[in-house]
């Protein structure tokens, strides 16, 4: 557990010292979200209803701009090698990796997300189970996501690739996060749609670690 908190800790200060990519998600974030209105109009009634799906495409696809940079700088100067030939368990690097992914990505997502619901109308009656969805959704979301950048990992235009390999595997989660909103709005119990999230999480945290460990193997050769 050291190893794993000295690990994701240094990803953490690296993220907040090249604060630059994760301001571009959030701006990236922000402004996909503040388009729609512009596009669909401003009628209350069908941005309300749309809502809680535009902000999960919008957050989905903002995590997905720094996936392809989970392992490619430390691939590229050396430090994935001698962080392998240190004798730590490569789950537990993936794990870090994607720890420290989550808390630079995945929670300045969650908090922004309500303030641009806002902007779409969101009812009341959705907030708070839109935090809560995208909170148990976004640790699949970077777990997955890890996978597919390992598999890309030194590849030509990496970053197109790892689109292609991840987003059909986020439409479980979007249609139960943006299902489990429209049920709090409508009043519909949520739980179920939560808990469907949480148990891709948990199969996420399962399989994906190992999947992406394979995947750093063969790059590394």
């Amino acid at each position: 557990m050291k190893a794993f908190f000295t690990l994701t800790g240094r990803d953490v200060r690296l993220a907040i010292r090249q604060s630059g990519d994760s301001l571009i998600v959030l701006a990236f974030f922000a402004m996909a979200t503040v388009l729609f209105p512009f596009g669909i109009g401003p009628e209350s009634a069908v941005l309300a209803r749309i809502a809680g799906g535009v902000v999960w495409v919008t957050a989905l696809l903002s995590a997905l701009l720094s996936l392809d940079r989970l392992f490619a700088f430390d691939f590229e100067d050396g430090t994935l090698d001698q962080l392998i030939l240190s004798g730590q368990p490569l789950t537990l690097i993936v794990l870090s990796k994607v720890s420290a992914h989550w808390l630079t990505t995945g929670v300045p997502l969650i908090l922004l997300s309500p303030v641009l619901a806002v902007t779409l109308q969101l009812p009341a009656a959705g907030y708070g189970t839109l935090v809560l969805a995208l909170a148990i959704g976004t640790p699949t979301v970077s777990l997955i996501g890890s996978v597919g950048a390992a598999l890309v990992l030194g590849a030509r235009r990496g970053g197109v690739l790892l689109s292609l390999l991840v987003l059909p595997l986020y439409i479980p989660v979007l249609i139960f996060g943006t299902g489990a909103v429209e049920a709090a709005i409508i009043g519909l119990p949520t739980s179920p749609m939560l808990m469907v999230l949480a148990g891709f999480a948990i199969l996420a945290f399962s399989l994906s670690p190992w999947a992406a460990s394979a995947a750093l193997s063969q790059a590394v050769e």
